[in-house]
């Protein structure tokens, strides 16, 4: 009798363990959205991690602060920002709105065919900086964002697009402008809303330069899945954003040099900047980030210097979202969920 008790439990015990370990592979396959082989490199060129320092001096250090209290470094920054995208050969334009009482500049580099009737891939960052406790420098966030998508038009301005492509700089994404109608991303999204354009696919660049320390998870969960080492970038994205994640990933992948993970879950739990935007007016959407206040300390402080961050690998992560977009571009199919 004793035996075969003990055989029974014996069975339960095994049969829960596998119950166990199908759910962990299950939740970390929702979670992690696996690909399986990369796209292959479409660059012809490589990001400069020299570019992207000056980018992120010049911004952090000269302009520092870039706030709406602080309107004549925003009209520098803006000013830079154009100058740079005109140097790179793209077709540059503002998008001028207005927010408490003053105006703002979104700055637009355009690349490929100009027919507003193709729908449209985007990159943007926002390029102020967050100054609710001080003038702070704000080099990962958001510098490194913004100098990412200059670098972008450097690499990406000399290729034949099939579709058109806007690299954008928002002019506020920070408080008191988050989550409302009045965030450059918004006035963007809601411009092509009103004009009944389409957009294929919208990739964000937030901080994506720091790879350094461990982790510090919001959720034990999240723990599980996830490593413990800051030493990687991460594509972030929603369920119904789910194919494009994997699809940016893989291409990222494919342009090596980084370690590239991604994260697919409710869009509540990544909607911390910009493409929140184009995901609450029914675009998809995916953030690329370091993981920000997860791993960096610096994180809306004056520790967010320019010489924290690590070039070398913001520099491939560059290229990663360069061959994104060329990936991205082979067809004229949208990524749907």
């Amino acid at each position: 009798m004793g035996a075969r008790i003990l055989r029974s439990l014996g069975r339960i015990t095994l049969a829960a363990v596998a119950a166990a370990a199908a759910i962990f592979v299950v939740v970390a396959a929702v979670l992690r959205q696996p690909t399986f082989g990369n796209s292959p490199l479409r660059l012809a060129t490589h990001a400069d991690a020299n570019n992207l320092r000056r980018h992120v001096q010049y911004l952090s250090n000269d302009l520092r602060p870039r706030d709406f209290r602080h309107m004549a470094n925003l009209d520098r920054a803006a000013d830079y920002i154009q100058q740079q995208f005109a140097s790179s050969g793209c077709r540059v334009s503002q998008q001028r709105y207005e927010a408490i009482d003053r105006t703002f500049r979104n700055v637009i580099c355009s690349l490929g065919s100009s027919d507003s009737g193709q729908a449209t891939l985007i990159v943007g960052a926002h390029y102020d900086a967050f100054s609710m406790t001080g003038n702070l420098p704000g080099a990962d966030d958001n510098a490194s964002g913004t100098a990412g998508v200059l670098e972008l038009a450097r690499l990406l301005a000399r290729n034949q697009f099939q579709t058109p492509v806007e690299l954008v700089a928002y002019s506020t994404e920070e408080p008191p402008f988050f989550a409302s109608n009045q965030m450059g991303s918004a006035v963007h999204a809601d411009s092509f809303l009103e004009q009944d354009r389409s957009i294929r696919a919208m990739i964000c660049l937030e901080m994506i330069g720091y790879f350094q320390g461990d982790e510090h998870y919001d959720s034990p969960i999240l723990g599980l899945f996830y490593p413990r080492k800051g030493d990687f970038i991460a594509v972030a994205g929603g369920w119904d954003d789910r194919v494009l994640a994997r699809r940016v990933k893989s291409a990222m992948r494919g342009a090596g040099g980084v370690r590239v993970l991604s994260f697919t879950g409710p869009r509540s739990m990544g909607d911390a900047s910009d493409q929140r935007s184009y995901w609450y007016r029914g675009f998809t959407a995916v953030m690329i980030t370091d993981t920000a206040y997860l791993r960096n300390p610096n994180y809306h402080s004056a520790g967010d210097t320019a010489n924290t961050l690590d070039y070398d690998r913001m520099a491939r992560v560059v290229d990663g979202v360069a061959n994104a977009v060329l990936d991205l571009d082979r067809d004229q199919a949208s990524p749907r969920g």
